[in-house]
């Protein structure tokens, strides 16, 4: 196909201000995604956007498998959607209260609930 750049699994976007660690999620723009390695500010990075990745989660936060999930860019963790919040996947797992991490199906994009 004359047209086909790539899949899309993985992109490569500039690093945001301060830098970033392998692993870390990050918002660029309406895209959500997982920085495959650490990079520095400006640097380009490769970020993973589809896949089940182990995220912080909001100690309080009770998720059930199949739950949609959203990131707190403030707070860097999984929580439960709510405004100003950005919608990244579901759970693919339950993970209660105290609980510290939840694996996620990743959608790829990131929009703010308003």
């Amino acid at each position: 196909m004359k047209t086909y750049i790539q899949n899309g699994h993985v992109i490569t976007v500039p690093t945001p201000a301060g830098g970033i660690a392998s692993g870390a999620g990050l918002i660029v723009g309406n895209i959500f995604g997982i920085a495959a390695y650490s990079a520095a500010e400006g640097d380009p990075l490769e970020l993973a956007t589809t896949g089940v990745y182990k995220l912080p989660k909001a100690s309080a936060a009770v998720l059930t498998v199949g739950a949609r999930v959203a990131w707190d860019n403030i707070a860097k963790v999984v929580t439960t959607p709510a405004a100003g919040r950005f919608p990244i996947g579901i759970a693919t797992e339950a993970a209660g209260n105290a609980i510290t991490s939840v694996a996620v199906r990743l959608d790829g994009v990131a929009t703010a609930a308003s």
